[in-house]
């Protein structure tokens, strides 16, 4: 899943309509999305003035860091020439607007420029995440992913992760088809499921509690998309590939923070043509989603776990008897 995550990302919305007048309470951002939407690509303008257009109409730095986000998850799209030949090479903000692509180091680069311009202290992080579970406890080369960090305090609790890369859409786990998808997931993103699926270099910016090594990271199921909608916690396995005897039951245990219902869970077991779904008898205790799963078929396979059809954690599954 070269997962920009692969992760299948929550719809579009088309949002209609102009803002002439507009003005945010922070966290209230429809007023924001729809003028972003409302501007277009703003193709003949250079950076600073494509900051100051989708930012002026919102005092709050908050509401202009949404501002910005959101006007780079509409018109920049993911170069998967790039991708694909591992081309992380950082981009600049010129290069970025003239092609209208980038890969995450030109979509961070842009993202912290245009907060820079609005005077927004903004940084990007290099570092890591898995986009397939043949990843996993696999270390990259070198970097394979860029994000950012939004400073809008003193405190520790008001630095923020944005990833304008994976909030823009996603591939297939081939990058060779990106899906333009925005997503706000991305958008001051949970801590605790960003550090899932994103590991710095720099130790400095990981915020809040994660993985405290590379390896450590490298070696965690990969954490999906709608992991965010389920506001997912600790998981069992923890593991990302798991060793399974033939027919003996494999527990699995993800918590979550969800107060809607659940109905349904299953496995997708397999890929391509030797793709099967198996809904899995569950319950669900003390806000966590409980079952067991017996593999009938020797072989090594990735599994990806669903919730309401929605996938949340992907493993790497060896069966031997």
């Amino acid at each position: 899943m070269k997962y920009m995550h692969t992760l299948l990302l929550s719809t579009v919305l088309i949002l209609t309509g102009s803002a002439s007048s507009a003005q945010s309470s922070t966290g209230d951002y429809k007023v924001i999305d729809d003028y972003v939407k409302s501007l277009g690509a703003l193709d003949t303008l250079n950076m600073g003035t494509i900051s100051y257009i989708v930012t002026k109409k919102f005092p709050d730095a908050k509401d202009k860091v949404r501002a910005i986000f959101d006007w780079i998850a509409y018109n920049i799209n993911f170069d998967l020439k790039a991708g694909r030949n591992n081309d992380n090479e950082k981009s600049g903000t010129d290069l970025v607007l003239k092609l209208r692509k980038a890969t995450s180091s030109g979509y961070a680069a842009l993202f912290q420029d245009m907060c820079s311009a609005v005077k927004i202290r903004c940084l990007t992080v290099d570092g890591y995440a898995k986009y397939n579970t043949e990843q996993i406890n696999e270390k990259p080369d070198g970097f394979n992913h860029t994000w950012a960090v939004v400073q809008l305090g003193q405190s520790p609790d008001t630095w923020f992760y944005v990833d304008p890369t994976w909030g823009s859409g996603f591939t297939d786990d081939k990058m060779k088809i990106y899906t333009k998808q925005y997503n706000d997931d991305y958008f001051f993103a949970d801590r605790t499921i960003f550090n899932y699926q994103h590991f710095p270099d720099n130790g400095a910016w990981q915020l809040g509690a994660g993985p405290k090594s590379l390896s450590s990271f490298l070696s965690l199921p990969l954490v999906k998309g709608a992991a965010y909608e389920f506001k997912i916690g600790k998981f069992t396995p923890d593991d990302g590939i798991i060793k399974a005897t033939l027919n003996k039951p494999v527990l699995f245990n993800i918590k979550l923070n969800y107060r809607s219902e659940i109905d349904i869970v299953s496995l997708v077991i397999g890929e391509e043509k030797k793709k099967k779904t198996k809904t899995v008898d569950y319950s669900f205790s003390g806000g966590s989603v409980i079952f067991n799963y017996k593999f009938t078929e020797e072989d090594t396979y990735p599994v990806t776990v669903l919730i309401n059809n929605k996938p949340v954690l992907g493993y790497m599954v060896e069966v031997n008897e």
